[in-house]
């Protein structure tokens, strides 16, 4: 199995689906996680990990890079 790494951190589940959204156009598969413990049912308002594959982490960073404002994102790099 290949490994996952963080590619960003965003804000909310809506942030993070609009990630992975940018990740798949470029042909980059993503997965999410929450990143803080929360209340079960407060799932939609916690900050969301984005991960890929290690081997995909250049790649991913360079497609949210052109498609966000840089400023918006937390990078994990």
């Amino acid at each position: 199995m290949t490994r996952l790494v963080q590619v960003a951190l965003a804000e909310d589940v809506t942030e993070a689906e609009e990630l992975q959204t940018i990740l798949r156009q470029a042909g980059i598969v993503s997965e999410l996680e929450t990143a803080v413990e929360h209340h079960p049912r407060g799932i939609e308002n916690v900050p969301q990990k984005v991960l890929v594959p290690e081997g995909s982490l250049e790649a991913a960073q360079h497609a949210i890079e052109a498609m966000t404002d840089p400023d918006e994102l937390v990078s994990d790099s």
